[in-house]
């Protein structure tokens, strides 16, 4: 058996970095000169083609001294609240350190149901597979004035590794204040042994998360293995690397100490044999000849090539496209919904805003959303 050399963010080609509150904020008040740091490594990625996508907490700890919260539990509510004012000071302070960097940020706030919602996910893909082609940095933040279970339970580690299979990156970087997984707690057993590379979560792999140690970040351990699962089934390698560093990623690639979770070696499938097989069609796509060679090829459903829609669908429906002699050639999600679909059927792309009075996608499905059947 060949080993594969192990993941490298010198093979990256679309990164998500997740953040914690204690990198971001100290105190009360932003890490510049850390946030100027990480910014020239986002820099350096961004120059030789990387997407790179930020998940940042900090929020509400940026809020803190303005609302005079500082005792050291808040109630629910006084969270909400600090959430609400701090995000402005956190995104700012993102855009400062980007835009040094001639760098754009965009700000998006989301929580789990977005990710796990088909229509919200598609529209938080689309956005994102957007912002990511105008060359912009998204910074994602839970959208904590409103999802209360997050900013009790700190899952920023869970919606980090959401995003990253939303958006198909190849690799999820969490800055820590470990430098990776232990077999035990490095702080309390001196034993402890650093594994630099896990294959697959096992139940023993599990084990080692432990519960949250005070100064861990408020997911710990835990909540990263749970990342981990999610992003490694997707087919996204993850590291766990330290980032209390100047330049944490740049680190990172050269080398430093982290522990990479292996891709599941069917994650890239697992999704299309989601699509083939778990999803009932709520509809049908005929297509022309031209249009079932280009599937065949590999292509995307374009408009131009459909020559009827059938049953009642809404935009990421799964839908079954058949030939010109009625055969079943794929299945997929459709971009459309079947009243928009019906009025586009037979156009080319660049009619549908004339036709709509919005222009969606180019695609009736796309090829990451299509199986062959």
């Amino acid at each position: 058996m060949i080993r594969r050399p192990p993941p490298s963010l010198a093979s990256a080609h679309r990164v998500v970095v997740k953040i914690g509150s204690a990198l971001v904020v100290d105190g009360t008040e932003p890490r510049t000169a850390w946030l100027d740091g990480i910014a020239a490594d986002i820099a350096a990625l961004r120059a030789r083609g990387v997407d790179v996508i930020v998940v940042s907490s900090g929020a509400i700890a940026l809020a803190r001294r303005a609302l005079g919260l500082t005792r050291k539990r808040l109630k629910l509510e006084e969270k909400q609240a600090a959430a609400a004012v701090g995000q402005i000071r956190l995104a700012q302070a993102w855009s400062t350190a980007l835009s040094a960097r001639n760098l754009t940020a965009a700000q998006l706030l989301l929580t789990l149901e977005d990710t796990e919602d088909r229509r919200r996910y598609l529209n938080a893909r689309a956005t994102l597979t957007t912002l990511l082609g105008l060359g912009c940095i998204p910074v994602i933040n839970e959208n904590d004035s409103v999802a209360t279970s997050e900013i009790r339970f700190g899952d920023n580690d869970r919606l980090a590794a959401r995003v990253a299979e939303m958006v198909q990156a190849d690799q999820l970087i969490l800055l820590s204040d470990i430098d990776g997984l232990y077999t035990a707690d490095p702080r309390h057993n001196p034993t402890a042994a650093h594994i630099p590379e896990v294959a697959a979560i096992t139940p023993e792999i599990e084990a080692m998360g432990g519960e949250p140690p005070p100064g861990y970040s408020s997911g710990g351990m835990r909540t990263k293995l749970v990342a981990a699962r999610i992003a490694t089934q997707a087919g996204c390698a993850m590291a766990i690397a330290v980032g209390h560093v100047d330049r944490p990623l740049s680190a990172l690639e050269q080398g430093g100490r982290c522990t990479w979770f292996l891709p599941a070696p069917e994650g890239r499938s697992a999704r299309k044999r989601w699509i083939a097989g778990s999803l009932a069609p709520l509809g049908t796509l005929t297509v022309d000849a031209g249009a079932a060679r280009a599937l065949a090829g590999g292509r995307s459903l374009l408009p131009a090539g459909v020559r009827q829609v059938d049953g009642q669908f809404e935009r990421g429906d799964p839908v079954i496209v058949l030939g010109p002699d009625g055969g079943k050639l794929a299945r997929g999600l459709s971009a459309y919904a079947s009243t928009d679909a019906q009025k586009i059927a037979g156009h080319r792309s660049d009619e549908i805003e004339a036709i709509l009075g919005w222009h969606g996608r180019d695609e009736i499905i796309h090829r990451d959303d299509l199986v062959l059947l």
